[in-house]
Parts: structure tokens; sequence; C-alpha cells
């Protein structure tokens, strides 16, 4: 998979904020949608915090060497996805984190079949479709047109 292609991907899907602030479901964030934790330097500081672009390019490059492993855990067959694919799902790998995406079985499943159409259809019936619809709509699209 092209690493560049998916850095500009989702730089473009979630934006660059060099502040802490709120995502759509309430979390501490910064960054390229770097979701702040515990161990994070970041942690415990107020909405509004400035963070310098070295720190924003540390957090987004360890996010994205998670979510490949965390795509190839996952779906121990994501080799063997075509390259779109594997941008569609290493992207909602990136937007969702591996407890919520483990939870599209079927979905799993369609993508285990090389079934794009039913993957497509399993991405647009779900919260996640309803919570970042452009987002998803843009991904599910792209899905749908997998060679």
């Amino acid at each position: 998979m092209n690493i560049d292609i998916l850095r500009e991907e989702l730089t473009a899907d979630e934006g660059c904020k060099y502040e802490i602030y709120k995502d759509h479901l309430g979390y501490p964030t910064f960054g390229i949608g770097h979701l702040i934790t515990d161990s994070d330097p970041e942690f415990g500081l107020e909405v509004g915090t400035q963070v310098i672009d070295e720190r924003v390019h540390e957090a987004f490059e360890k996010d994205i060497e998670i979510v490949i492993k965390d795509c190839m855990n996952e779906y121990v067959f994501f080799n063997d996805l075509p390259e779109e694919a594997q941008h569609i799902v290493a992207n909602m790998m990136f937007n969702m984190g591996k407890p919520r995406m483990g939870k599209f079985l079927k979905f799993k499943v369609a993508l285990a079949e090389h079934n794009w159409k039913k993957a497509a259809i399993e991405m647009e019936d779900s919260l996640w479709h309803k919570q970042v619809t452009n987002r998803a709509n843009r991904l599910i699209k792209r899905m749908k047109n997998v060679a």
C-alpha cells in the first residue's frame, strides 16, 4: 500500500488542527485526528492548547503505524486486498479504531470474499455512516468501484 497516498487521504478527511479540540464524539483530539490518550503528553490539557507541528507529525506517523498493524491483525487477508480496498479499510480503521471496526463482521466477510458491493452495503448500514456521513459516503462510493 502506498503510505503517502494514505497520509494524503487521511489528512483530507481528518483535517489538521494545531490545537487540542473535541472530536465529533466529544473526545480530546489534536493534529490529524489524533485521539489523546493518558500516555500522551497532551493528556489533561485544555481544549485550545496549541500543539507544535513536530508533535502533530510525530503523532500522525505513530497513528498510521498502529492503523496498518491493526488492519493486518483484524484482516489477515489485508495484504491480498486490492490497494484501493486497503486504503478504504485503513481510512475506516483510522477513523473508528480497532474495537469499533472489529464489530463490522459482515463487512469483514464481504472483504474476504472480495465482494465490494456487499462491503459497501455493510458500510452504509452502520452507526459509523450516520456519524460521519460525508466521509462514509465517499468511502462507500470508492468501495463500490473497487476492481
